[in-house]
Parts: C-alpha cells; structure tokens; sequence
C-alpha cells in the first residue's frame, strides 16, 4: 500500500499528490453527515431484506439479481453483468443456484441463440414482492412526513448520485423515462 504523502499543506488548491492527482480535501470539507447517513440508511434498508433472504440461504447478490430479473424480464446475462458491475463468475454461482432452486429461468434468444435470457419464475415474482414490500414499507414511512415537492429533491438528489455517463440499459431506462410518480 502507498503511503500518503503530506509534504505540502492539506486543503491547498496546488496540492497534488504523487500520481499527479489533487490531494484528499481537508476534514472539515468533507459531507462527513451525508456520508454517515447514507451509510447507516443503506445498512437499513438492505437489512430488512438481507433477514428475509437468510431463511433462503440467499444474500444480497441474490436479491439485486432477482430484482433486476423480475423488472426487466427478459434481461440478457450479459446486460445483468453490466448493471451488477460483477464478474461471471460471481454471477455464474448466484445464477445457478437460483436457476436450481426454481427462482428464475433462463431462454435462449430468439433471434441470437447465444443470448441467455432471464425471467423471474412465479416462485421468484413472489420473493421480489416480498423484499420489495419491506423496503416500500421503510420508503413510506421516511417519505411520510415529506411534501411532494420534497420527494421529488430525494428523487433528484438519489438520481445525481448516479454516475449519468454509465452506460447502463436500465440506468437509461430509469433515466429516460421521466417519470416523478412513485412506483
């Protein structure tokens, strides 16, 4: 591991670091309160599921895949890999076993017999909806006390943490759509 190296002053403008990158801003410029808050929210958030998953043997990996299965049905494994930023491998043993256990099924396509298409099983459908209730639940209760106008600045803010030049299909999808309802 590299050092970090300090010789000049934290925080100056002209402070570059040994690759020639700006040094780390000083502590007190950092959004040690959102940084926090994002953390202990996501750790919520996915925690209600992650319980539910355990009674399955399943963890977190299995959920963004049955999630992104069952909302875009017909998802191809390789646009899958692109929206979970995972390698094959990692994905091959995820997908397997939920292919296994009757969670998913995958088709060939139908004009590209090499494409692997997936679709969420009426088993699977069922899961998703469960986990998805959870973290519906915990949405509404922290957006009650928010006005509209409020929730679409959660939505805006939530949306500007996204990296908008990913190249992602469901990303564009999410994006291009346009859509301020709740879904």
């Amino acid at each position: 591991m590299t050092d970090i190296n300090l010789s000049q002053a934290p925080g100056d403008p002209d402070s570059k670091g040994a690759d020639g990158t700006s040094a780390a801003p000083r502590s007190d410029d950092l959004r040690w309160d959102i940084i926090e808050l994002l953390f202990f929210a996501y750790r919520d958030f996915v925690g209600d599921a992650d319980h539910e998953l355990e009674a399955f043997g399943f963890g977190r990996a299995h959920h963004r895949v049955m999630h992104f299965v069952h909302r875009y049905p017909g998802l191809k494994v390789a646009d899958l890999l692109d929206v979970l930023r995972i390698t094959k491998q990692s994905l091959g043993r995820v997908l397997k076993q939920l292919l296994d256990e009757g969670y998913i099924v995958q088709k060939t396509g139908n004009n590209d017999r090499r494409q692997r298409l997936l679709y969420a099983t009426a088993k699977g459908e069922a899961l998703v909806g469960k986990l998805a209730g959870l973290q519906t639940d915990r949405i509404n209760r922290a957006m009650q006390e928010i006005d509209p106008a409020g929730q679409e600045t959660v939505r805006q803010f939530l949306r500007a943490m996204i990296d908008r030049d990913d190249p992602d299909k469901v990303l564009e999808t999410i994006f291009g759509s346009g859509r301020k309802t709740r879904e």
